[in-house]
């Protein structure tokens, strides 16, 4: 039986203000536990208008066989996407625009002893491999990198939720390892019609937000926005601050905080609550285990119920991608090994540290000062160079490739692949990250490694990088 839950709603906390650069808190699914903390108290008859507003999808036999194991049988993980889907209401929004986008894309993670809980964001600009996807047209996408929110579009080129949902979903497990259980979507009409429901949301930038692409344009200061300026300020991005997007998930975050403290100082107003719930179930969709109100209120319970200091929120450590290609100024691409260690650790169901994974970030290990050298221990022809070909994408700097002096010489220190990282002393950091690319390979210092250099030896059980 699927579980089912989501955070508590903390004490009202005064205006949203700019978060702070270097915490970014995603509160999203703090929204929902709010939301459904008051269903049971909206009687029968609101319960049944409810449940028939909630629409499901079936992705299970869209995203295909190609998935990563369950490493922790009895764990949770559920996608949340932020859709502003551009059909109906949302075609004014993103001129230009005929899909569906994700604006916001994190991971829950609940623990098999549901005694704690991590949510992790992802920045919409982060560079990844998307795989293959059904474009929903009768079309197939190829294999490529791009943001990672372009997933969500190519799966829901022909409107369809269920296939944008596949092709993310494929996309978070090829990069991340993860295998993911559920995914919920809300799209921005019921991001509006939450806000105006609670009588709009104070907000206090400290400068003028100037964003035609937001539709946004609001002094500076303490000021009540809802409808079109709610939306506009939680999309905001070239407008305010950096302009990056990292900026605008600290927005977003603290924002979607406020709307969860909100919506529990109105539990007494009957009115307000039933309104905030209606635009919310409208524009939710999950997948077929998830579409209804007793599994979702039951996911939100289970997530109330964890030890305070034991839901983490973290985003995953990046960089720009700008410090390996210089040309590319609008992407971030993900910290390894850091990334790697964090997505495992959720994999085998081990509780991370919010501060730890913080912390992680603030030294960053570029791919691009990685040199590596690939060798074929296999014999297939042309094995080193396609590998090589990928790991530069990835944004490392390859000093060359040939073949291993003998075959087989990585046996015994992959985990069963036979492909192996070696690297001299001084270079154990630079060899996970590359290793953290390879699933499978094994990580050893050799005294006979070129200096400066870090060699990968393919063996025959080599399955592709990530």
């Amino acid at each position: 039986m699927a579980d089912r839950r989501t955070p508590e709603a903390r004490p009202a906390r005064g205006p949203v203000r700019p978060a702070r650069h270097g915490r970014k808190v995603p509160r999203a699914v703090s929204v929902l536990a709010a939301l459904l903390t008051v269903v049971t108290a909206a009687g029968v008859w609101a319960y049944r208008d409810l449940q028939g507003n909630i629409r499901s999808a079936d992705v299970d036999g869209r995203i295909g066989d190609d998935r990563p194991p369950r490493m922790s049988p009895g764990s949770k993980n559920i996608l949340v996407v932020g859709s502003d889907s551009r059909a109906g209401a949302n075609a004014e929004y993103g001129r230009g625009h005929t899909t569906m986008h994700s604006d916001t894309l994190m991971v829950l993670h609940l623990a098999a002893d549901r005694e704690w809980a991590t949510v992790v964001s992802f920045p919409r600009d982060s560079w990844v491999e998307v795989p293959a996807c059904d474009r929903g047209d009768g079309t197939t996408s190829g294999p490529h990198h791009a943001k990672i929110n372009e997933a969500f579009a190519i799966g829901g080129t022909g409107g369809e939720v269920a296939r944008a949902a596949a092709c993310a979903i494929k996309t978070v497990e090829r990069n991340t390892g993860l295998r993911i259980d559920h995914f919920m979507s809300v799209d921005f009409q019921g991001f509006k019609g939450m806000v105006n429901a609670l009588d709009g949301m104070t907000v206090c930038p400290t400068e003028a937000i100037r964003d035609e692409r937001a539709r946004l344009d609001i002094p500076a200061g303490c000021q009540t926005v809802r409808d079109e300026d709610a939306l506009g300020y939680v999309r905001a991005r070239y407008g305010v601050g950096d302009g990056s997007d990292l900026g605008r998930i600290g927005r977003q975050q603290e924002f979607l905080r406020a709307l969860a403290d909100r919506a529990q100082e109105k539990l007494t107003s009957p009115g307000a609550m039933y309104g905030l719930l209606e635009s919310a179930t409208k524009s939710l969709t999950t997948d077929e285990a998830l579409a209804g109100i007793q599994p979702l209120y039951g996911l939100a319970s289970r997530l109330k119920a964890i030890p305070p200091g034991r839901l983490t929120f973290v985003t995953v450590p990046n960089y720009p991608r700008s410090m390996d290609v210089p040309s590319d100024t609008a992407n971030v691409v993900w910290q390894y090994p850091e990334a790697a260690e964090l997505f495992t650790s959720l994999a085998r169901d081990r509780e991370v540290s919010e501060e730890a994974v913080a912390a992680a970030g603030e030294n960053p290990l570029y791919a691009g000062t990685v040199r590596v050298r690939v060798l074929d221990g296999t014999g297939t022809p042309g094995l080193a160079e396609e590998v090589a070909g990928s790991l530069r994408r990835y944004g490392f700097t390859i000093a060359g490739t040939g073949t291993a002096p003998t075959a087989g010489v990585g046996a015994g220190t992959g985990a069963g692949t036979g492909t192996s990282v070696t690297h001299p002393a001084g270079l154990a950091r630079q060899a996970r990250a590359l290793a953290s690319r390879l699933p499978g390979a094994g990580v050893a210092e050799s005294a006979d490694a070129p200096e400066g250099l870090v060699t990968l030896t393919l063996g025959e059980g080599f399955g592709g990088t990530r």
